[in-house]
């Protein structure tokens, strides 16, 4: 290696007092990325017909926990000119299990996202036992200004469901979901 090539002395002792200082710093770093909890992320999972028919309090166990999650949402929907509104109607949150699951589907046709008139889910309605759901469930109210917010939650998948009406007075009504995930912060969620 030619002469020039060389780093100095003194760089040679910075470089050295950089690698005793580096490596406590980088194996910690390596440490804190292991432990680090990752969410779920991607498409949430397919419903598939026959998953979770049978309603299982052991699957809600965990959206008692109490929790840093938050959410905040605003209705939003409109059908053509006509602009809906929330406003002094209960919001309800419930945690997703396979049982819920299902239910959205047979409710919404989605698991993911609808809004679809009121008289038409009110028909869909199973049925079959529901063992004490109403229980697992959280609720609010609208404000004045279609804003709606639930804290505390624990890490999970949700669905925020509520029932809109025109604001000028007209009939019909649409039940309104969305499934909202939360990971300990503010999850902001527009239903519309």
């Amino acid at each position: 290696m030619p002469i020039a090539a060389l780093p100095s002395a003194r760089v040679r002792r910075r470089f050295a007092g950089m690698k005793k200082s580096f490596f406590p710093v980088l194996a910690f770093l390596i440490l804190l990325a292991a432990c680090e909890t990752v969410a779920p992320s991607g498409p949430a999972p397919v419903y598939r017909p026959g998953a979770g028919e049978d309603f299982n309090e052991q699957d809600f166990s965990w959206s008692r926990a109490p929790g840093a999650g938050s959410i905040y949402g605003v209705l939003n929907y409109r059908s053509g000119d006509t602009v809906y509104s929330c406003r002094g109607r209960d919001v309800i949150l419930t945690p997703e299990t396979p049982w819920v699951r299902r239910r959205m589907f047979i409710l919404y046709g989605s698991t993911d996202t609808a809004a679809i008139p009121a008289d038409i889910v009110r028909a869909r309605t199973p049925t079959s036992a529901s063992g004490d759901y109403a229980s697992y469930a959280r609720k609010t109210t609208c404000d004045a200004a279609n804003r709606f917010s639930f804290r505390g939650l624990p890490d999970g998948s949700w669905y925020v469901i509520t029932l809109a009406r025109p604001e000028n007075g007209g009939p019909g009504s649409v039940a309104v979901m969305r499934r909202v995930v939360t990971h300990g912060a503010m999850r902001a969620v527009v239903l519309d």
